[in-house]
């Protein structure tokens, strides 16, 4: 018996749709008008063309938060991916204990991004905080206002501590999936943990892994709340990552031009690593 499509459907999230790409596109474009245009004040605007890119992709100042803002990403993605993944393995597949440790993975997810950083603010402050006064009594030297490995050390222990719990979730989803007959096969034939890691339980998290990175990716290369109330940036500009520096850009300095062609520039990198990745992703597993 064929089966006809019935796409009647999307009648009732075209609406949706429709709003989300407009609320998208107005922002957009008032960037791109900026972006490619000069003004003096008195909303008068002066052509100038891909004048402020070029700036910007001269500018040692981005190169700088580009480069701090790829550490960045990379180093929690490196702690992340697998410290999330190994948690989920440790957590139970049945019984009582499963609703409280996902509540408990759950809740880091539920505080607000600004008040994240504020918590790890006064917690990490070097005479009365309780991380940095902790770790000054057992001597070490430890102070994030005032040290770059300090502050960086506390941005990716926040970071850490505050995104872990989504690829946990998701790793504990890929997990659950798996059917219970997979670990009877492999229990017959006598594989060892790390070959049922290996050959069950990975392949079956590769979706649920690749949505994580993604995910992960996008957020942290787009961070701006957490680290902007921890450390602003500093100590100097140590911490100033690409969301931080243009928004100093944008705001501080009242420079529209620059600002928008970095903001540009920003987006299409996100959206290209993004796209790049997510290819790859999808071609090793089709393999």
């Amino acid at each position: 018996m064929n089966k006809t499509a019935d796409n009647r459907a999307w009648l009732l999230v075209t609406p949706v749709v429709l709003l989300v790409a407009f609320n998208a596109l107005i922002p957009l474009m008032t960037v791109v008008n900026y972006s490619v245009q000069e003004t003096f004040g008195d909303n008068t605007f002066f052509w100038s063309g891909v004048t402020w890119f070029e700036q910007v992709l001269r500018d040692p100042r981005f190169h700088g938060a580009l480069g701090r803002q790829l550490f960045f990403t990379g180093t929690i993605l490196l702690i992340e991916i697998p410290l999330g993944v190994a948690i989920a393995l440790t957590m139970p597949r049945r019984g009582t204990w499963v609703s409280v440790c996902l509540v408990l993975m759950a809740l880091p997810l539920l505080i607000p991004w600004n008040v994240v950083g504020a918590m790890w603010n006064i917690m990490a402050l070097p005479d009365i905080g309780l991380l940095g006064h902790t770790l000054n009594s057992m001597g070490i030297d430890y102070n994030y206002t005032r040290q770059p490995v300090s502050a960086w050390v506390t941005l990716i222990a926040m970071d850490v501590w505050h995104w872990t719990s989504l690829v946990v979730l998701l790793a504990y989803a890929g997990l659950v999936s798996i059917p219970e007959a997979y670990y009877q096969a492999a229990k017959i034939d006598g594989a060892k943990p790390w070959a049922v890691f290996r050959y069950i339980q990975l392949p079956k998290m590769k979706r649920v892994l690749t949505i994580a990175v993604l995910l992960r990716f996008m957020d942290s290369f787009m961070i701006y709340t957490e680290p902007s109330v921890l450390t602003g940036g500093g100590p100097g500009s140590s911490t100033t990552l690409l969301s931080i520096d243009l928004v100093k850009t944008a705001l501080g300095q009242f420079d529209l031009g620059p600002a928008a062609a970095t903001s540009l520039v920003y987006f299409l990198i996100v959206l290209a690593v993004s796209w790049i990745f997510y290819t790859l992703m999808m071609r090793t597993e089709e393999s």
